[in-house]
């Protein structure tokens, strides 16, 4: 297996983790907020506020990620 073949391989399996990890967490962030919303309605603005907070944080995560792959496959020779 080519050094090519092992670094599109090993991108490949860093995107899907990242991906699968981030809608992992953003589902469970989603479903806290819903059940503290259902807890305090009267909550629910800072809730709402805090839980964009946090999906958007997860979202970078896997952006970097994206981002990441594709700096280092510049770096690598053709």
């Amino acid at each position: 297996m080519t050094g090519i073949a092992l670094f599109a391989s090993a991108a490949v399996l860093a995107i899907a983790a990242a991906a699968i990890g981030s809608a992992h967490a953003q589902g469970k962030t989603a479903q806290a907020a819903i059940d503290a919303t259902w807890r305090q309605p009267e909550k629910s603005g800072s809730v709402f506020v805090m839980m964009l907070l946090a999906l958007a944080f997860m979202e970078a995560l896997t952006l970097f990620v994206f981002a990441l792959v594709f700096v280092l496959a510049g770096r690598i020779p053709a």
